[in-house]
């Protein structure tokens, strides 16, 4: 594996400072999934700039340390909603993070949207609910078999109007109120942009992976990261999956 003293060329400032081998261990492993590689510096968000250890060849270099310490951040904070039973929302429509999200959200329990941020669903919270509940009775009906009293051109047109729905509201059928919280992958890009806007209209909190051309200020928790990457996507939802995944042990088993 590439040590810490490999990327970086003779006579510039190290990306890393010393550490113990524990931690060592754990940024190694950030390097190999490309968290720190931000985009080009004429990207950068000026108050993003707090969280960029250097700018090497033209391409921001994000500051590993301080990913660590908003990441362990992050995770206490959806702590305290899921020990609260609160309703956690994830969203992470572009490729990159579609099946991580995904993922997350069915290992605790959360709703998520992975394909498509519909306009309103936060601040046009009731009109959007009817519309899953008519999704979730359409999906039962077709399931028992009600559907087969329509002519065969009826069902068609019933079925393609399911999976138009799917794409809509698939992940969101136990949203039965607004969430508590957030977490958005990368809210720079359209259908996030709004999301994050809908949800600070509602007051709701967010987690956010954000990269140098986001505004960390916008986000209660940022976590600086490379937001682009698959590997790196999946890197830091894995890293607190396993905190959230700990803390649950913790409160089934406080004698230990």
């Amino acid at each position: 594996m590439q040590d810490t003293q490999e990327i970086h060329k003779e006579g510039e400032p190290e990306i890393l400072p010393p550490i113990d081998e524990k931690d060592l261990k754990i940024l190694q492993d950030m390097m190999k999934a490309g968290l720190m590689y931000g985009h080009r510096k004429s990207k950068t968000d000026p108050r993003f700039k707090p969280y960029i250890y250097i700018t090497r060849n033209g391409i921001e270099i994000i500051d590993l340390h301080q990913t660590l310490e908003c990441l362990e951040k992050a995770a206490e904070f959806i702590k305290t909603k899921i020990e609260g039973k609160g309703l956690i929302l994830v969203v992470g429509t572009q490729p990159a993070a579609q099946e991580t999200a995904r993922a997350l959200a069915k290992k605790f329990g959360f709703a998520y949207v992975n394909e498509r941020w519909i306009g309103g669903s936060l601040t046009n919270f009731k009109v959007i609910s009817k519309r899953i509940e008519y999704f979730k009775k359409l999906q039962s009906d077709s399931e028992k078999g009600l559907l087969d009293k329509y002519t065969k051109k009826e069902r068609v047109v019933i079925n393609r109007k399911i999976e138009r729905m799917k794409r809509m509201f698939t992940g969101l059928e136990d949203l039965t109120r607004m969430p508590d919280a957030m977490i958005i992958i990368d809210p720079s890009l359209k259908g996030h942009a709004t999301a994050l806007r809908e949800a600070k209209i509602m007051n709701i909190p967010a987690v956010a992976i954000l990269d140098n051309d986001g505004n960390p200020d916008l986000v209660q928790y940022p976590i600086p990261g490379n937001d682009h990457a698959k590997s790196s996507i999946e890197w830091i939802i894995n890293t607190m999956a396993e905190k959230l995944s700990e803390e649950r042990l913790e409160i089934k088993n406080p004698s230990e």
